[in-house]
């Protein structure tokens, strides 16, 4: 791919390709990329904008919602005049817009256990962008079934935290075996969050699904990252496999998510 970098193109990238570890080279690798965004909303806004900028070629975005007018808050990629547009439609016309090279595949649906090993199946990374536990846990498991690499990331108030998965173990499973009460965690409409918080827990993600699209530098795999806004503190918790994973463990329990009832505990019975 990198022979044929046009001068467009190394005029854009100009900045990236002259880091040593990237180059040409490195480039072209993600110009030859595919990333599958799941929710276009706080988080899925920075990450679209950063890997569009970044020049990964191809971007699906999957999202069923609307743009409202008190996302506009914190979802940067959509604008006052897209308010009741399909925030995956206002998104893609954004990237078009800021990178001509990357290729938008929109998907304006909600992830199911139906339709998410066949849309995982076509990307290399995914990024978890959604704001829901059953989401979550059908990515986590949609993915280490199928050994797709994801990066997760979860916003509240003033906090936020980031990791990575490599799609083989440990999983989202062994830091939250199963999904708390629905009532437990208050979502942002009532608890409220800080709008530059999803832009910096997005930015982090967008680092991470880079550095693994160039086998760059050391992911955050096996490490959790928690950051806390009012503190400016960043701390880390070491994750490690649990062998009792009903997913990613020693005997696991399922090979299919159409196996598994994402609501409630979104607990797997052994």
């Amino acid at each position: 791919m990198a022979a044929s970098l046009d001068p467009a193109q190394l005029d854009r990238y100009s900045r990236q390709i002259v880091l040593e570890s990237v180059g040409p080279d490195g480039q072209g690798q993600l110009l030859d990329s595919a990333v599958l965004v799941v929710g276009v909303g706080g988080l899925g806004a920075p990450v679209v904008q950063y890997l569009a900028a970044a020049g990964v070629g191809r971007l699906g975005l999957v999202d069923g919602d609307v743009v409202e007018r008190s996302n506009l808050q914190r979802q940067v990629v959509h604008g006052t005049e897209d308010v009741g547009r399909p925030k995956v439609d206002s998104a893609a016309a954004f990237v078009g817009d800021l990178n001509p090279d990357v290729t938008v595949q929109t998907h304006e649906t909600t992830l199911s256990a139906e339709n998410a090993p066949a849309l995982i199946d076509e990307y290399d990374v995914v990024v978890d962008a959604t704001d829901n536990f059953p989401a979550r846990f059908l990515i986590n498991d949609a993915c280490t079934l199928t050994g797709t690499p994801f990066v997760h990331g979860a916003v509240y108030r003033f906090e936020g935290q980031v990791t990575t998965f490599d799609g083989t173990g440990p999983c989202y499973r062994c830091l939250f075996p199963t999904a708390p009460p629905e009532d437990a965690i208050p979502d942002c409409a009532t608890a409220g969050v800080l709008g530059i918080l999803p832009g910096t827990i997005g930015t982090i993600q967008a680092t991470e699904t880079i550095k693994h699209l160039l086998a760059l530098g050391d992911s955050l795999q096996g490490r959790v990252l928690h950051y806390d806004a009012t503190t400016m503190n960043v701390d880390e918790v070491p994750l490690q496999s649990r062998p009792e994973c009903p997913i990613c463990g020693d005997q696991p329990a399922v090979d299919s998510v159409q196996a598994v009832t994402y609501e409630g505990d979104c607990a797997i019975t052994e």
